[in-house]
């Protein structure tokens, strides 16, 4: 350069990059646990009768009118053939699965006393734990994948929503069919994901790193074709990872500072 004449140098390193065109769902996670989807309580019809054999334990599969007790001294109770037959004995209501038995050889049965529980068809669900703004993001049938044990996931469906929330945890629940709860345990804590957006949706996004904020306004810089830098106030939308929605504010070519190093 001529003595005297001063050169121009960059104060700033300026790593860019563009708006991309994204497909993304709008999700909504919960924590909840297992439940049974309907728990059976099967109790004594009879009174004064003892327990002679228990055929089942906690966890046996049964099927439905497979025999779960067989009772003594059944003769007295009545003179009638068939009643003496079907009181000799309890059968399950339903498929499933024994999740509680209080039956012990040698007992006396009192007419109403629970003797088993059965979760009816082996069927399990998920409890969702929701806030009433959440439940209102929610409707039957919306897709879910819920996380359980070591990374297990199994994809379900809501199937109803509490219509309110208790007053004084301010929650509320939805329960989302588990089809796939084949080895999971009742009561276990699981965690889920609701797709709220009904499928994935295309979007345009920009790096985490490319969005700044200023108070409650979010700007990017914009480099124009003379290499300066701009500021652009921007309109965000959902996160993911390390990308943010971005629903207006810029044009879709225009270079966007990503990262900006002094000289």
């Amino acid at each position: 350069a001529a003595a005297g004449v001063p050169v121009s140098r960059p104060a700033l390193t300026v790593r860019t990059t563009m708006l991309r065109n994204d497909q993304w769902s709008r999700t909504l996670q919960a924590n909840g646990s297992i439940l049974p989807w309907q728990e059976a309580i099967i109790s004594a019809q009879v009174q004064g009768l003892r327990i002679a054999e228990v055929k089942v334990s906690i966890g046996d599969h049964v099927k439905r009118g497979d025999v779960l007790v067989t009772l003594d001294n059944f003769s007295r109770a009545s003179d009638d053939t068939s009643e003496r037959t079907a009181q000799a004995r309890i059968i399950a209501p339903d498929d499933g699965v024994i999740s509680a038995a209080n039956a012990n050889v040698g007992s006396m049965l009192q007419s109403g006393t629970e003797i088993f529980r059965l979760i009816r068809q082996g069927r399990l669900e998920w409890r969702a734990d929701l806030t009433a703004d959440e439940l209102m993001l929610i409707r039957k049938g919306m897709p879910v994948e819920v996380s359980v044990g070591e990374g297990r996931l199994i994809k379900g469906a809501v199937r109803a929503i509490s219509p309110s929330v208790n007053a004084q945890t301010r929650y509320g629940y939805a329960l989302v069919t588990l089809p796939g709860s084949s080895g999971i345990i009742a009561g276990a804590y699981a965690r889920g994901t609701f797709d709220i957006s009904g499928g994935k949706k295309n979007l345009l996004s920009l790096p985490q790193s490319a969005v700044l904020q200023r108070g409650s306004m979010n700007y990017v810089l914009v480099v124009d074709a003379d290499n300066r830098v701009h500021e652009r106030s921007v309109t965000v939308g959902q996160r993911i990872g390390d990308r943010v929605q971005i629903k207006n504010g810029i044009a879709t070519k225009a270079p966007v500072a990503k990262q900006v190093f002094p000289v």
